[in-house]
């Protein structure tokens, strides 16, 4: 009997699966715009041992450009979203060269930190330049928000496919990147040792150059995808960097592929829980939840492992 009521319990708890469905294809949308976004988290954390926390905001200001270009310039789409990925691209770049490079011998906590006041600041750039104020609404359309396909009784957008597919294309390209270029190879070397590097006649300052544009280049190609799939907003589209941040952290900052399954995981449980109604106001919590659990069970299996070998 007690088992009986338990299961219709939790049929009241959980709404049918149908409703779900649709959460579904967002969280894979998403999961694959967390992927990108890890990769680049982890790119440059491994080449210069700094966590870009203003990546979302840098990515936030170019979707906002784009739009003002779009809609008050009539610059064509393409173009506009263009000049979105260069922004951020350049102005990672310039910040790596003048700030990370004064700030290299720093503890990465310091490093952190001082990306957090980037974000600061151009959070108060957008609300200068793009106010909220008023009920003004902001939205990116990407033309292939027109074009999809239908999955049983749920509508798959153009959209929803590129953004999952740029995830894995990004995942693939950029582990397949590191270990066959030199380029690549030279920031595996970083990773494991600056100066060494330094000493075996590696451009340091050229490489950790490519790494900041090409974090910021993945920075603006998230914040585009994730205004057409969330919202044109400056503060949401910064602060959902959260969730590739926790994926990262699942991966220990080290591992790309841990980091694309742990985005996916994240994408599509932040999604689900949403038409969960008693769940629904936690949904934003659910990527540094899955994250901590996650650390929990590795640091677990490590300890027991240790265990195991006599440490």
């Amino acid at each position: 009997m007690n088992g009986m009521l338990g299961l219709l319990h939790l049929a009241t708890f959980f709404p049918p699966w149908v409703d779900e469905e649709p959460f579904l294809v967002t969280g894979l949308a998403l999961g694959g715009v967390y992927a990108l976004s890890g990769v680049g988290l982890i790119v440059l954390f491994r080449t210069t041992g700094v966590l870009n926390l203003s990546f979302g905001a840098v990515g936030a200001f170019g979707a906002l450009i784009a739009w003002q270009l779009i809609n008050h310039s009539g610059l064509n789409q393409w173009l506009a979203y263009l000049v979105c990925i260069l922004f951020a691209g350049v102005v990672t770049l310039v910040y790596g060269m003048v700030f990370g490079r004064a700030l290299a011998d720093r503890d990465p906590l310091v490093k952190a930190t001082a990306s957090l006041g980037v974000t600061l600041i151009l959070l108060g750039i957008m609300d200068l330049l793009w106010t909220s104020s008023g009920g003004a609404s902001r939205a990116i359309t990407l033309p292939t928000d027109n074009h999809g396909f239908m999955v049983g009784q749920v509508t798959v957008s153009t959209t929803d496919v590129i953004a999952l597919a740029v995830g894995v294309v990004i995942t693939v390209t950029t582990t397949i990147f590191l270990r066959v270029s030199r380029l690549g190879t030279a920031m595996r070397a970083m990773a494991s040792d600056r100066e060494i590097t330094a000493t075996l006649g590696v451009p340091v300052a050229r490489v950790e150059a490519c790494a900041w544009f090409g974090c910021g280049v993945l920075a603006g190609i998230a914040g585009i995808l994730l205004a057409d799939l969330v919202a044109l907003d400056a503060t949401t589209l910064t602060f959902l960097v959260i969730s590739s941040i926790a994926a990262t952290l699942i991966a220990r900052l080290s591992s790309i592929a841990v980091t694309f399954l742990a985005a996916i995981v994240i994408g599509v449980v932040e999604s689900m829980v949403v038409p969960i109604e008693s769940l629904t106001n936690y949904a934003d919590a659910t990527p540094f939840v899955l994250a901590v659990i996650a650390l929990l069970v590795l640091s677990r299996t490590r300890a027991l492992s240790g265990e195991r070998q006599g440490f």
